[in-house]
């Protein structure tokens, strides 16, 4: 008999144990969040780099003990091209799972996927893309739509004010891609140089995948401006570059914005790289909190840099996280929740216009030195080490 109830309670205490650990296995919610970028192709650099940061802000969130489920991210490659975009979130809205997204570092991928978010209620935050549209148009459309990033007006108009007010450059020749982000970056920087009084000598465009710039760089050496401003990516921004100065065009400064602003530009352009100059948006070496992160990505062991848009898909994450705490997960709650969101983070504090438009808008001003960007201000051009050509 006592053999008989020792046995039941040896069982009793095992049907116990195991009903505790399923029954707390299957309260562990599950909450995912989808992120696009380009995963492959030529700006998978860029694309890398900002999923490399939003999974770092995906982890800390997991371990930090806060939250009542588990996040896990659909990762998904948009290679730069709306179609491919738009199938990527289609993808992301099918998952019942998926709560909110995070996107695109091209803005006319964002164009074709931001209507796919906003029919089917989820929140859909951009970390890359800068065409001004984005939220002008779409965000005043759609209520899910929100960017944290600063839009390629903003940073047009401050590389320009620098380069007439501050670096007093009087003259100038745009030569832009001529896709909608290129005409877009030429229109943007003409208004941005004229109304400080600069004057545009002369405007040209190219392909994308263009590789010959010869026939350019000879009106560019006629018309001898001060500054060549080019608006468009990495690849032919980098192969302009080297013709430039194998054109004999050492006298004159190369500028643009963050379509360059990747070690790429430095890595194809090589020597030639050096004394170009960028803008790129945030400032985050001037912030309390960068130095743990950058700390905390390289301990991650990633095996791509950051990027120039990194740390921007750090903050969405966290951004969106921050609602999902406060709010849950219910789709219809999560998209107010983010547009008025008051959320300090790596960049400092985030809020949202009527638009869906970051009110938080911080540049940095870059110079190719040695073979990568550094800051203006911490570099050897700064201090007088070294001089551009005008």
């Amino acid at each position: 008999m006592k053999k008989g109830l020792a046995a039941f309670l040896v069982a009793l205490l095992f049907l116990c144990f195991t009903a505790s650990l399923f029954g707390g296995a299957q309260q562990e919610k599950v909450v995912k969040l989808a992120f696009i970028g380009p995963l492959t192709g030529p700006n998978a650099a860029q694309g890398m780099g900002a999923r490399n940061a939003f999974e770092l802000a995906v982890r800390e969130a997991n371990a930090s003990g806060k939250l009542p489920y588990k996040i896990e991210v659909l990762y998904l490659d948009d290679a730069s091209d709306p179609a491919t975009g738009a199938a990527a979130a289609t993808k992301a809205v099918s998952d019942p799972l998926v709560v909110a997204a995070s996107g695109h570092w091209n803005s006319p991928v964002a164009r074709a996927t931001i209507p796919i978010f906003a029919e089917h209620g989820v929140p859909f935050m951009i970390w890359g893309a800068i065409g001004a549209d984005i939220t002008d148009k779409f965000g005043r459309m759609y209520p899910e739509i929100t960017r944290n990033c600063p839009t390629l007006v903003s940073e047009n108009k401050y590389l320009a004010e620098i380069l007439t007010k501050e670096r007093k450059y009087k003259t100038f020749y745009i030569i832009h891609d001529t896709s909608s982000y290129g005409v877009d970056c030429m229109n943007f920087f003409k208004t941005g140089v004229e109304s400080f009084g600069g004057k545009v000598l002369g405007v040209d465009g190219i392909n994308v995948g263009e590789k010959d710039f010869k026939p350019l760089l000879a009106k560019v050496k006629a018309a001898n401006p001060d500054v060549l401003y080019y608006g468009g990516v990495v690849m032919e921004g980098a192969l302009l570059r080297v013709q430039m100065v194998r054109a004999g065009l050492t006298d004159i400064v190369f500028a643009g914005i963050s379509g360059l602003a990747d070690e790429k530009f430095n890595e194809v352009a090589g020597a030639a790289a050096e004394g170009s100059l960028i803008i790129t948006p945030g400032k985050p070496d001037a912030l309390e909190g960068w130095p743990a992160f950058v700390k905390a990505y390289d301990d991650a062991k990633f095996s791509e840099p950051m990027g120039a848009y990194g740390k921007y898909s750090y903050d969405a994450a966290n951004i969106i996280i921050d609602a999902i705490q406060k709010v849950g997960t219910e789709k219809a709650k999560l998209t107010p929740a983010i547009r008025n969101t008051n959320y300090t983070g790596l960049l400092g504090t985030y809020s949202f216009d009527e638009t869906g438009q970051t009110n938080l808008v911080l540049m940095s001003f870059l110079v190719s030195q040695d073979g990568k960007w550094v800051t203006w201000e911490t570099s050897d051009y700064a201090a007088g080490k070294r001089k551009l050509p005008r």
